[in-house]
């Protein structure tokens, strides 16, 4: 009988001060926000014998939920500290990094890329006690020339859109494995590829039931290339958005309808064994290899085979070039500085730089891109209190 496991994935993410920004504008909206997070460990720990969760935190989630301020805006709804706790204890809850600032990678400098891994996996490390084994990219924004720097970052595996998966042994007539996980190799470097089921990974986005996902489940493996290997199916969300996650009764949200009635599934010995990607992967290494083809995830209306939801009008364009452009002149002074007044600025300029690289100040169309300028004028002005101070002139 073919063993299906099931590696079930949320992505939590929150721009740059939007957890109190939302508490003192929308309160009822960041009530449900903040228990979407929390129930995640509620029912890991409740389910502790059987669940297996994978999370993905962007490191300035993590800044704000250790912040005091926010813990104290929060306390009247939820013991923020508390939760973090319990997520610490959750061995049953393997833990993705992504980039600290949640950028989409392919849009930004590479140049950036190191700190922006290094800054994301250190902060989850200091948070919780573990390293992250798994890279989660912001937006599933992938592209081959990333393997390099996830892996010099200490990342074993990546989980990508399975939209974007092309195994290169594998003919033209004939469709792609997306139940088992590759090997992708660029410039020397190879890490594991999980392909994340994007037609099941929709269904947990928006409403299913224990019952339609086992026989969708079923139905998909028996039709793939391979029915009688051992399949992994991977399904991935984001876990606070939308009225399936923030949904308040806990009979008519994702935990209660859905993730309960499976588990008890499971228990009874249901077909489908939640797994930890690490596990599988120990027990399954890769050794079939693959491409991805750059792209992201699909949202809104986008089919994610582009970036047009982050760089398709003319605003989110000129957005991403001032990045690239004031990140350049970063690079330009880096190493051509000393004094502690100087590197102060030069540092501030630094953190507005990666700052700037948010995905959702570029996701939300014209509307958000103002937010990218309120963080690379700023680092301009130091940049240029760091030439002005050195005499710095370019050749």
């Amino acid at each position: 009988m073919t063993t299906i496991y099931h590696a079930l994935g949320l992505h939590l993410h929150q721009p740059p001060g939007n957890m109190l920004d939302v508490i003192r504008a929308a309160e009822h909206e960041a009530i449900g926000i903040v228990h979407a997070y929390d129930r995640i460990v509620r029912y890991a720990h409740r389910y502790k014998d059987t669940a297996r969760l994978h999370v993905g935190m962007s490191g300035i989630l993590l800044d704000q939920l250790t912040d005091q301020a926010v813990a104290d805006a929060y306390r009247p709804y939820l013991d923020i500290q508390g939760m973090l706790r319990g997520y610490r204890e959750a061995d049953n809850i393997e833990l993705l990094g992504m980039g600290h600032f949640h950028p989409i990678f392919p849009l930004i400098p590479k140049e950036d890329w190191p700190e922006q891994l290094v800054y994301g996996r250190q902060r989850i490390a200091e948070v919780f006690g573990r390293e992250p084994k798994g890279f989660w990219p912001p937006e599933m924004a992938f592209c081959m020339e990333m393997i390099p720097a996830i892996v010099e970052a200490g990342y074993e595996y990546i989980v990508v859109d399975s939209f974007h998966i092309r195994p290169l042994d594998v003919g033209t007539n004939q469709r792609p494995d997306l139940f088992r996980a590759y090997l992708a190799e660029f410039d020397g470097a190879g890490i594991a590829v999980v392909p994340r089921n994007r037609d099941v990974s929709n269904a947990q986005e928006s409403g299913m039931d224990a019952g339609w996902f086992s026989n969708e489940v079923l139905h998909k493996v028996a039709e793939s290339p391979a029915p009688q290997e051992p399949r992994l199916v991977c399904t991935w969300s984001d876990g606070e958005n939308g009225g399936w996650f923030r949904n308040m009764s806990e009979n008519a949200n994702f935990w209660g309808y859905f993730f309960s009635p499976f588990m008890d599934q499971v228990r009874s010995g249901g077909p489908i064994q939640p797994i930890r990607i690490s596990e599988y992967l120990a027990k399954h290494p890769p050794r079939q290899k693959a491409n991805v083809q750059t792209g992201a995830w699909n949202v809104a209306s986008t089919s994610g085979v582009d970036f047009s939801q982050w760089n398709g009008t003319t605003a989110q364009k000129r957005a991403v070039d001032e990045v690239i452009d004031v990140s350049r002149s970063y690079w330009e002074l880096k190493d051509k500085i000393s004094g502690r007044e100087v590197t102060e600025k030069l540092n501030r300029a630094r953190k507005l730089i990666l700052e700037a690289e948010t995905s959702c100040f570029l996701f939300w169309g014209d509307s958000w891109v103002p937010k990218v300028y309120e963080r690379t004028k700023p680092a301009r002005e130091a940049l240029e209190g760091v030439k002005r101070a050195i005499g710095w002139r370019r050749r």
